[in-house]
């Protein structure tokens, strides 16, 4: 068995003083192991830094503002920990003066727009996992070194959506962090970052640093991985939107497999690939009680469970319809998919009729306007926003019924164990005297 472990902590488990020395309590139980560490950006931090991204391209003085307003939290959680100046915080105000030297010294062209997001927003992870990295040193004594994401990490030019060169990477874990290994017991380095082959950061999509690593874990032949979050495990619905709901203590990788790409958000969809190719478990556990089993992934056979349910909000329908009535054939749907392709448009449900081709997407306005901009000219297309697709897996009839009281069902499609309903709000009539 490898002696390699890995664990990924996201942001809320490091997103100010007393949360990262928690983080610290948990690592310093897993000292008998090779350990890498893979840590998000604190709290918010990176919601922050998109929006510096937003105000790059309107008011560059306002970008700069809102990144050093930025700095200055960070700064403070170096205060709350009582870290004094070393190596590690001068890496980090070193990555911070770049940042700030990039946004003054760079073109605002919105044609460069997911180049200019990588840039800025992976210094959120950059700024996290060195200040982790300096407190686990100065207050915890640990033999640790930080590693830089991006000399290890290689992926093609698709910024913020890059895809791992496996050859390339899978070569610099043995150059590079196998040896530090050799030597350190821990590793911490960032989730989310990695770089193309000119260097140039590159990022691997929203809550990307579950998949980073599970990108460690198979490189490392890793025992096991562990995801750490503010839940028990995985749960059958997000407590926020419902109530009773209860933990799956085991899953099978299929099952997780399914749950994420219907966008169930407690793991990245990309994470669990990786680790079935090579059989590595993984936990997801929750940092509030560590002491907890948390839920168990791994390829055992499949058991019975109960009904899950996945709720994606901000949803978008497009009936996408030919000009003159003829049927939507191949040609067109070949057409279609080259232009979802070409925008990066990830499709979460769709329908074809004799004369239509119906698609439910997550709204991303820039994508989608651009996507439209174009398909426009040879399709008509009705456009139906703010809306919610609800997946069912193991559904039951009462919990479908319910699910669809008060709403407007526009789409639903069923196959063997799952149900999806893209669910539209009964808009409230009231009286002109009221």
């Amino acid at each position: 068995m490898s002696e390699y472990i890995v664990h990924k902590f996201g942001g809320a488990s490091v997103e100010d003083g007393p949360a990262i020395i928690n983080v610290g309590q948990i690592i310093r139980r897993y000292q008998k192991n090779k350990t890498v560490i893979v840590i998000s950006a604190t709290g918010k931090t990176t919601n922050a830094l998109e929006e510096v991204v937003q105000s790059f391209f309107e008011d560059k003085k306002e970008a700069a503002d809102k990144l050093n307003e930025i700095i200055l939290i960070h700064k403070d959680i170096i205060g709350e920990l009582g870290l004094k100046e070393d190596t590690l915080l001068d890496q980090m105000y070193r990555q911070q003066k770049k940042v700030l030297s990039f946004i003054d010294t760079t073109d605002a062209d919105r044609e460069q727009f997911d180049f200019i997001y990588d840039q800025i927003v992976s210094l959120g992870e950059l700024m996290s996992s060195l200040i982790l990295s300096s407190y686990l040193i100065q207050k915890q004594n640990l033999n640790l070194k930080w590693q830089d994401a991006r000399d290890i990490i290689r992926t093609n030019s698709t910024f913020r959506e890059g895809r791992i060169n496996w050859n390339e990477t899978s070569w610099l874990f043995q150059k590079t962090v196998k040896p530090a290994l050799a030597d350190h017991d821990f590793i911490v380095t960032q989730g989310f970052i990695g770089s193309d082959d000119q260097r140039r950061t590159t990022t691997l999509g929203r809550e990307g640093s579950d998949y980073t690593a599970a990108i460690c874990s198979f490189c490392l032949n890793a025992s096991h991985m562990t995801i750490w979050k503010d839940v028990p495990g995985v749960l059958t619905a997000d407590p926020r939107l419902f109530d009773n709901v209860s933990l799956l203590d085991r899953l099978s990788y299929l099952e997780a497999i399914e749950m994420t790409y219907y966008g169930a958000k407690v793991i990245h969809p990309k994470t669990i690939k990786p680790l079935q190719n090579k059989n590595i478990p993984l936990y997801v556990k929750s940092f509030k009680d560590p002491e907890s089993p948390g839920t168990y992934i791994s390829g055992f056979t499949d058991q019975e469970y109960p009904p899950v349910i996945v709720v994606e909000k901000n949803q978008r329908m497009l009936r996408i319809r030919t000009k003159d009535l003829s049927f939507v054939a191949e040609h067109h749907l070949s057409r279609i998919f080259t232009l979802f392709d070409k925008h990066r448009i990830k499709v979460n449900l769709m329908r074809n009729t004799a004369i239509s081709f119906t698609v439910c997407i997550t709204d991303r306005p820039n994508r989608i306007g651009r996507f439209l901009d174009e398909i426009q000219k040879e399709f008509e297309i009705e456009d139906d926003r703010d809306l919610e697709l609800i997946t069912i897996r193991h559904y039951q009839e009462p919990v479908v019924d319910q699910l669809k009281n008060g709403k407007i069902v526009l789409f639903e499609e069923r196959i063997p164990k799952t149900v999806q309903l893209v669910l539209k709000p009964v808009p409230v009539l009231r009286r002109k005297d009221e």
